[in-house]
């Protein structure tokens, strides 16, 4: 099926995206379009290019300008471009937003059309976990009951869980993911160094609505005077990114002055952490580091992250 967008004088023609449900039919719809990738090289006089190389997207639906931003790199990075789309129950726990998290998939195919993604991998729970509950499940480990894993238990378990099975029935060779879920990020690359999988991360920077708040799937939840509180965090981050030369101590006193100033940003924590081992840095700590942050505004749980460089 296919759709017209007028751009400038000109038609484009728009493909819809295949939205594929099955595990064999998604793998037998790869195979089919790199044959296909591989004929259409030989056809070109291409032939001596390689083996075709499939990118992964992983989400959870309700598709912004964030998620848009990812699959345009991943079609700058490979052949083949596959967009799952998946709520996973086992990344949410008790009293937490699963029934109410928002599914927008008619809206988040057309959205995909328009970006000339090929495939929607769109599974149910059925599909994903037939026997219900996964029995057999990825640790995060340690790191994964800190921060968010603290605040959400298991959340990462679940995570994890569900990235090793996509990587599994996609097999892609890259995988694109945003560095807003700082930790997330920071707990698949360790999955994959230490169970060998072959596939490479990309990490693509924060997408940031007008003001400076990270873009996220909740931020439609905020009222307008809750979104323009929420401002305060990415806010505190680049002050705290300003006065990085001072040291640790100064980077966290310059978030807090912003963000505490806000009466309905209810901060979690906010944290320097090591990049190399997701550990709070002490007070001496020099070189690269990432400040954390997460907090409610209303019933909305947000998050954001900065690089810094302590002197």
């Amino acid at each position: 099926m296919t759709q017209s967008q007028h751009t400038g004088g000109r038609v484009n023609v728009l493909t819809k995206p295949e939205v594929i449900g099955s595990i064999e039919e998604m793998r037998s719809r790869l195979t089919d379009a790199r044959s296909r990738n591989v004929s259409e090289r030989v056809e070109r006089g291409e032939a001596g290019l390689g083996r075709p190389r499939i990118v992964l997207v992983p989400t959870m639906g309700a598709l912004h300008a964030g998620h848009l931003t990812l699959v345009r790199r991943a079609r700058s990075l490979g052949d083949i471009v596959v967009v799952s789309i998946f709520v996973n129950p086992l990344q949410f726990g008790v009293g937490e937003d699963l029934g109410s998290y928002p599914r927008t998939l008619e809206a988040d195919v057309a959205a995909l059309a328009v970006e000339g993604v090929p495939f929607v991998f769109a599974p149910t729970n059925q599909v994903m976990y037939p026997d219900g509950a996964a029995s057999t499940r990825v640790s995060a480990g340690s790191v994964g009951s800190l921060l968010e894993g603290a605040a959400r238990p298991g959340h990462f378990d679940g995570m994890l869980t569900v990235v090793a099975k996509l990587f599994n029935i996609v097999g892609p060779d890259v995988a694109v993911f945003g560095q807003k879920d700082a930790q997330q990020v920071f707990l698949i690359e360790r999955m994959l160094a230490d169970l060998d999988f072959r596939t490479r991360i990309e990490v693509v920077p924060i997408v940031r609505e007008d003001g400076g708040l990270a873009l996220s799937s909740r931020n439609r939840a905020l009222e307008p005077a809750q979104r323009a509180a929420a401002r305060a965090l990415s806010a505190g981050l680049e002050a705290a990114a300003s006065v990085a030369g001072q040291g640790a101590e100064a980077t966290l006193q310059a978030a807090h002055a912003w963000i505490d100033a806000q009466p309905l940003v209810k901060l979690d924590y906010l944290v320097v952490v090591d990049p190399l081992t997701f550990l709070p840095v002490g007070a001496l700590h020099h070189g690269p580091a990432r400040m954390l942050v997460a907090a409610l505004v209303g019933h909305t749980r947000l998050i954001d992250n900065v690089a810094l460089n302590l002197p």
